[in-house]
């Protein structure tokens, strides 16, 4: 069975898209070709000007190849590892407990 396609709102396409220039321009601050980086993380040189493009049907492997061989590997870390409005989630039942 063939899943359906989500739709993506246009306020994150928008993050996609910047992140997309972050990665180019980690590339370019590296002195890095299209080809070395695609080649080096395994993917064509199409796939990673649609990430870098920030198109939303590229796998988040193909996305981490890439973060792997800028050297940002650690980044994906970093996603959802502050949970600000998950915190106040929390505490607000913690305090409703006391």
């Amino acid at each position: 069975m063939r899943s359906k396609k989500q739709p993506l709102l246009p306020k994150f396409q928008k993050v996609l898209e910047q992140m997309g220039e972050n990665i180019k321009l980690a590339r370019k601050r590296r002195t890095l070709t299209t080809i070395q980086v695609a080649e080096r993380a395994g993917i064509d040189r199409t796939t990673l000007y649609h990430i870098e493009k920030g198109n939303p049907s590229v796998s988040l492997r193909a996305y981490f190849n890439v973060f792997r061989v800028l050297g940002l590997q650690d980044d994906f870390l970093k996603l959802a590892a502050d949970d600000e409005f998950g915190r106040k989630l929390q505490d607000l039942k913690l305090i409703g407990k006391s």
